[in-house]
């Protein structure tokens, strides 16, 4: 068991979930900062920590883990007040350690590649920890923590993180946007959306069985232009979806080049 604390700045989805099962695996918490008073001060009732709305930690924490919203993650960092020999180390897959300014010099990117839900229950055991640190001390110690929690880490640097954050929004964000359309139409079709969940889920598991490549089916593919003519028409109750069935289409087409003409 580590014999140090950790601290978490923020107390949203991502650190409420770290800041729980670190506390369950027998990490002492120190103090939770969150300028919404109530999420932070149940998350430290949970984790038996303290709560402030300053950015501000003691020597008793040797790890701040930061997971805030990207837009405000530079504000927050820059606001931090610790010891020198403190970790700091954010979980944004977007940003690497050139967010950091120069007062804060133990950092660290410590971002676990999952989507986050209030309410939904994770195993953060499954979750790979994307790892990238000013030094290697640094480095050794956020992959100790990670293993704390049964979790697999890999270091990778921010360029190749920020590509992989990327196909994130396309698997995730983007997928979970056409899911969003499919409840639409079955909606007007006067159906229950969990209809589609047998073939969503076999779609996924293909997808990785198979490879997503050999995995297309569909009238795109088959260049089945009168049932692409079809389905524009009966979307003619949300032009947005018209425009979106479209575009995902001609994309189908040219990316396995079926017959344009």
């Amino acid at each position: 068991m580590t014999m140090y604390a950790i601290s978490f700045a923020g107390a949203g989805n991502v650190a409420a979930t770290l800041c729980r099962e670190f506390y369950r695996s027998g990490i002492q918490i120190d103090r939770i900062v969150s300028k919404t008073e109530k999420k932070g001060r149940s998350l430290a009732a949970d984790c038996n920590a303290e709560w402030s709305d300053e950015l501000s930690f003691g020597a008793a924490t040797r790890v701040i883990i930061v997971a805030v919203p990207d837009h405000s993650l530079r504000e927050v960092l820059a606001s931090i007040e610790c010891p020198g020999e403190c970790i700091v180390a954010h979980t944004a897959g977007s940003f690497g350690l050139e967010v950091f300014p120069p007062s804060i010099s133990k950092k660290a990117v410590f971002y676990p590649f999952q989507t986050f839900t209030s309410g939904r229950k994770l195993n953060v055991a499954a979750i790979p920890f994307l790892l990238e640190a000013s030094d290697d001390d640094t480095a050794k110690l956020l992959q100790d923590l990670a293993s704390t929690l049964g979790a697999k880490t890999a270091f990778m640097d921010t360029d190749t993180r920020k590509m992989l954050h990327l196909a994130a929004v396309f698997v995730c964000n983007f997928t979970n946007y056409l899911l969003t359309a499919g409840k639409e139409i079955t909606s007007e079709a006067g159906l229950d959306y969990k209809i589609l969940e047998p073939l969503v889920n076999e779609t996924i598991a293909k997808a990785f069985d198979t490879g997503p490549d050999m995995s297309q089916t569909g009238p795109a593919i088959r260049n089945d232009l009168n049932t692409i003519e079809k389905h524009l028409k009966l979307l003619s109750f949300s032009p947005e979806l018209q425009k979106i069935y479209y575009e995902l289409t001609e994309s189908i087409r040219k990316h396995y080049k079926t017959d344009q003409g």
